[in-house]
């Protein structure tokens, strides 16, 4: 079956040859899965992505900015959702580019933005640091 595998079998057709489920296969084929390495002992887990509702104005402010390619791909693969006059972008990345795109925010809290800027940083930051584990208000 292993041999089956590695030369292109697919999963599903080694189950129908065997009579088995295909999480069977998958268990005796486990250490042949490119999606299943083998992680060093005490290393810590990966981050997993998770999605961030981010106010336009902020959103806007970001895309002017400078920013890493991570931070860039994020801010161009978020949802628009229209919200009344403006809108919020769902951005979906793992927690530390969440915490990049907030610290690039820090000028919106200076004197020179506008008030508006300023509370829509302050209300991604709260949803930030309700969901994103390691960040701090």
């Amino acid at each position: 079956m292993r041999t089956a595998y590695l030369e292109g079998r697919s999963i599903a057709a080694l189950a129908r040859d065997h009579g088995v489920s295909r999480g069977a296969i998958r268990t005796a084929v486990a250490d042949l899965l490119p999606e299943h390495t083998a992680a060093a002992p005490g290393a810590p887990a990966p981050e997993l992505p998770i999605a961030l509702d981010m106010p336009g104005k902020v959103a806007d402010f970001l895309r002017t900015a400078e920013l890493e390619p991570a931070e860039r791909a994020a801010l161009d693969q978020g949802i628009t959702v229209r919200r009344g006059q403006g809108y919020t972008l769902r951005v979906g990345a793992v927690p530390a580019v969440h915490r990049a795109l907030l610290a690039r925010c820090q000028p919106l809290d200076g004197t020179p933005a506008i008030p508006s800027q300023r509370k829509a940083r302050r209300e991604c930051e709260n949803r930030a640091t309700a969901l994103v584990p390691g960040t701090q208000p």
